[in-house]
């Protein structure tokens, strides 16, 4: 069953802003003053610089292929379904993981309203949270994202009323030991802050049930970027300004403990410090709400694919709601909230998420090289392929600084995800992905397999991205014969090869065929139809029968000589039916003449490089259906 199409521009910059705005910004600021002083603003901006390779690649793959499981969709149906595997459980670990750190970060402070409270208080506290959360996504996506939108336009007002604040009572000179610059310790605390920009890549996860894809995540996430990474380094560089490096470098709430140094009253500065800390706990709520919304999305995506059981699959008919991955994942949270020791592992979730930056670098570059038809993204990642092979780089480097433990227990758990993959899922998935395709280009073009699944798949995703509920016309159009000429070629040259189609297809004899065609041209001349840049030809005729109706595609970039008085036409429709079909013979019609105004089908059928693509830009081009219910 589908997820419901629900969340708005805003639904989606509010998602992707509250799952960035976290402990990046309210705890590890005076961790990373230790390291390097001033200059940490440096590293928070470079951070960010850092996301903008995974942020190109997943957003063209995004706009290309929206589908729940974000991440571990691409990998699985670009690299394979043993990369899928890892990167599945990998993408699901890491975001749960790092939602119930943020639930434990809600429990920290609100213990601070039951002064002596021991650690048992803050997780009972966190799971309490958990569970309200999880109420929250099973009532349905929207209703999490509204409240998860009040929460972020909160928390960026009280961000924005702090540095304006703090800007007033800055001290300058305690930037000046900034240079010269320690690109070592910079660099260090760029890894250590650089995923807290990771919630950004979020939103492929729950691109299912977005509206209008194509534009909606392209817009929020560029937005969300944007603005978070100039709060981040604001805030940073008012926090420097503010605070003594002596208080600075020792506290853990910095920006609440700011609010006693912005120059205010007694009473206003209690405010001040009681707002901020307002901010921080919305920003554990915002973090972890979209952890929950996100991470839920990635069992029932693999569940679907068959490497994962059944039951993560099942969608709530009435609120379209995956609730058995929403309960899945959130037992998950709840487990590691109450057993594990959620500081440690968090290590373990950054370095699962750089993995998949990397495994997303690779899939752009693997389906572009594949030439898969149908790879259609309304984004294209600028400067490819240096901005993936320079991110692959970069996070290839982050995962080996992680330290030999850290590897050693992401190595584990990819053998454990190895070792399902072996055990449960290889029986019961047998796709072929992209970079089998590529291979097949590059040693043995003979040898591909017209029908790839994989074409197949992502036609249907874009037809559901575009929001076209199929008809009868393109129903036809999906079992039309298509000719693509390879040379100049006369009318009757075209004639005879078209009768030979329609012969072989309708038990019809070919030379009637052309009879017919001749006879039709000499009685009623072709409408040549100008377009916007080349002639087309819509030639038809009758046929014996009854209910019958069929179309030759026919595409020729070198032209048909069409007449004696020498006309061109590229683009040519042909047309035959019964006499039972004269309503939808008309009806055709316009489909066609739609589908020649539109400004960009010259372009994109010129372009085509298959048959496929050929049948694939007429299903694409935007035009007015006959109304129908699309299946669930």
């Amino acid at each position: 069953m589908e997820l419901k199409k629900q969340l708005s521009t805003l639904d989606v910059f509010s998602i992707a802003s509250g799952a960035m705005i976290s402990s990046g910004l309210f705890v590890l600021p005076a961790i990373a003053f230790n390291m390097a002083g001033t200059q940490i603003i440096i590293s928070y901006f470079l951070a960010g610089l850092l996301m903008l390779p995974a942020v190109f690649s997943q957003l063209e793959l995004t706009t290309a292929i929206p589908r729940a499981g974000g991440a571990y969709f691409f990998v699985e149906r670009i690299l394979g379904t043993v990369a899928g595997t890892v990167a599945g459980f990998a993408n699901w670990f890491s975001i749960s993981l790092k939602s119930a750190f943020a639930l434990i970060g809600i429990g920290a402070f609100a213990a601070l309203l039951f002064p002596g409270a021991d650690q048992w208080v803050v997780k009972i506290i966190a799971s309490g949270a958990c569970v309200v959360f999880t109420c929250l996504n099973l009532i349905g996506a929207k209703s999490s994202s509204r409240l998860q939108t009040i929460m972020v336009i909160s928390l960026l007002v009280i961000l924005v009323l702090f540095i304006l604040l703090g800007y007033r009572t800055m001290d300058f000179t305690r930037f000046s030991g900034i240079l010269p610059l320690d690109w070592d310790k910079i660099f260090l605390v760029t890894g250590m802050v650089f995923i807290s920009y990771g919630g950004l890549t979020k939103i492929s996860s729950i691109s299912e049930e977005i509206k209008n894809p194509g534009k909606t995540i392209v817009k929020s996430e560029f937005a969300a970027f944007i603005i978070v990474e100039i709060i981040y380094v604001a805030v940073i560089f008012v926090l420097i300004g503010v605070l003594p490096a002596g208080v600075l470098n020792s506290s853990l709430t910095p920006v609440s403990t700011a609010g006693n140094y912005l120059g205010l009253p007694p009473v206003a500065a209690t405010v001040a410090v009681s707002v901020t800390a307002l901010a921080a706990l919305l920003a554990f709520i915002t973090t972890a709400n979209a952890g929950i919304l996100s991470a839920s999305r990635i069992p029932m995506s693999m569940s679907r694919d068959g490497l994962l059981m059944s039951g993560f699959a099942a969608v709530s008919k009435k609120r379209k709601a995956p609730y058995a991955s929403i309960l899945g994942t959130s037992v998950f949270m709840l487990a590691i909230i109450l057993l594990l020791n959620i500081e440690d592992l968090a290590k373990v979730a950054s370095l699962f998420m750089i993995l998949l930056f990397l495994l997303v670098n690779i899939s752009l570059i693997v389906i572009r090289q594949s030439k898969i038809a149908n790879y259609k993204p309304t984004f294209h990642s600028p400067f490819y392929p240096v901005t993936q092979i320079a991110g692959i780089i970069v996070y290839s480097i982050l995962i080996i600084k992680m330290g030999l433990l850290t590897l050693s227990i992401a190595g584990g758990f990819i053998v454990l995800s190895f070792i399902w993959y072996f055990v449960y899922s290889r029986k019961k998935v047998a796709r072929k992905s992209a970079f089998v395709h590529m291979i097949e280009q590059i040693t043995a073009k003979e040898l591909i397999r017209k029908d790839i699944e994989l074409e197949n798949e992502l036609l249907e995703i874009l037809l559901e991205r575009n929001d076209i509920i199929e008809d009868r016309f393109d129903s036809i159009i999906r079992q039309a014969a298509v000719l693509d000429f390879k040379k100049t070629v006369t009318r009757d040259e075209l004639f005879s090869q078209v009768g030979d189609i329609i012969g072989k297809k309708w038990g019809i004899p070919p030379v009637e065929v052309v009879r017919k065609l001749t006879k039709r041209e000499k009685d009623t001349s072709t409408l040549i139809y100008p377009g916007v840049a080349v002639p087309h030809a819509i030639p038809h005729i009758i046929i014996e029968g009854e209910h019958s109706f069929d179309i030759v595609l026919i595409r020729n970039k070198f032209g048909i000589i069409w007449n004696e008085e020498g006309e061109v036409v590229y683009t040519a429709f042909c047309l035959l039916g019964t006499m039972d079909e004269r309503n939808f013979h008309l009806r055709a019609l316009m489909a066609i003449a739609q589908i020649l105004q539109d400004p960009h089908f010259h372009k994109e059928w010129t372009q085509a490089r298959n048959e496929k693509e050929l049948r694939s830009v007429i299903l694409l081009t935007k035009r007015k259906r006959e109304k129908k219910t699309r299946k669930s």
